[in-house]
């Protein structure tokens, strides 16, 4: 295991570099072929290609697990700090998110044959190309083989203390752009009409709109505009991130974020709003309750304690979730300090979370 995933590390896949990404993909669809899966290539021009994954003998599999193979490292990176091994850790680009995951499902799948246990036929794999931009062509990949399924387990990295990921919060993005009126700030400032003063009525308007009780999030990261300290601002930009808890709140955030930009507060000034909220929450209901029972049941017997809780990040279980599934994300190994430099893998847990995804897609099989 330890093999593969340093030659998977060793291979930089960032979500644009779409050469190894599908060199990724590669070696990924020759091992499972080795196992007698059959493997689908969705080919793309511009992000990797996407592979949809099932065996030859399965007949409308019930379980789909999806994985990623693109991680948020440039071109480069290998070649400055590749995979290496300090104690019981493993160090690399995406070897925790998700590289080691791609082993961890390979493996629980050959266990689950060497075994003799036939529920690997009960299973469809996608990997894809590009979740850490927003599976912008992977999207409709995952949520059309959602369609019938009724368990969806996501490959995600546990979290730092083990736990499993129940709750994710959704959200999307809006830009807001602000056309104003140039001025002499000093010779006729009458004259103007500041594009940043009405931005700044608005990022107080769209802050007033967050409530961390229901989890709601509102935040201008970015903002631009002005094109001189002595001039009346013609233009501002500023770039909005959302978060949402339940969907039920998309439509009360679109609502309230198109009235607070319907109208100026600074005569003169025209405002132009785009963006949306594209990524459904993955909300704790009682299908998701009941996946878990599953799965803590299955940890007890294997002498796993398993745990879960929330989290602020979107993965693709948003997708799975939405269309209906019972969905549980964070099957892949514990680990931590995702997208940066000092990434890791707990190498222990390799193997026991490798059988605790093979004894969860039996018992979900019979």
């Amino acid at each position: 295991m330890l093999k593969l995933i340093e030659q998977l590390v060793n291979i930089d896949s960032g979500s644009y570099h779409k050469e190894g990404i599908d060199k990724v993909g590669s070696i990924l669809k020759e091992k499972y072929e080795e196992l007698g899966f059959i493997v689908e290539v969705k080919e793309e021009k511009e992000f990797g290609n996407n592979l949809v994954i099932q065996h030859k003998d399965a007949k409308n599999p019930k379980i789909i697990l999806v994985a990623h193979m693109d991680t948020v490292f440039p071109k480069g990176t290998v070649a400055e700090r590749p995979f290496r091994i300090e104690g019981d850790r493993a160090y690399g680009p995406g070897v925790v998110d998700m590289k080691s995951s791609h082993v961890e499902l390979l493996y629980a799948l050959k266990a689950l044959q060497q075994a003799g246990i036939k529920s690997y036929e009960n299973v469809q794999v996608i990997l894809n190309s590009d979740e850490e931009i927003g599976s912008k062509t992977s999207r409709a990949i995952i949520e059309k083989n959602s369609k019938g399924k009724e368990y969806a387990l996501i490959m995600e990295p546990a979290r730092k203390d083990g736990s499993l990921v129940s709750s994710r919060r959704g959200g999307g993005r809006y830009t807001l752009i602000v056309k104003g009126k140039a001025a002499h700030s000093g010779i006729e400032p009458q004259n103007g009409r500041s594009a940043i003063e009405e931005l700044a009525h608005k990022i107080i308007q769209l802050h007033s709109l967050t409530d961390h009780e229901k989890g709601i999030s509102v935040n201008v990261g970015l903002i631009e505009g002005g094109s001189s300290v002595n001039t009346v601002s013609p233009s501002a930009v500023a770039h909005v991130d959302i978060r949402i808890s339940e969907m039920a709140q998309a439509q009360f955030l679109k609502d309230k974020i198109e009235q607070i930009c319907a109208t100026s507060e600074v005569s003169g000034t025209k405002i132009t709003l785009e963006g949306n909220i594209s990524r459904p929450p993955m909300e704790k209901n009682e299908q998701t309750k009941s996946l878990l029972h599953v799965i803590e049941e299955v940890g007890k017997e294997i002498g796993i304690k398993v745990f879960d809780t929330a989290t602020g990040g979107g993965s693709d279980a948003s997708f799975t979730s939405a269309t209906g599934v019972a969905t549980v994300d964070g099957l892949g190994p514990v680990g931590g300090n995702a997208h940066s430099e000092n990434e890791y893998l707990e190498i222990p847990t390799l193997t026991e979370r490798t059988l605790l995804l093979a004894k969860t897609i039996q018992r979900l099989s019979e």
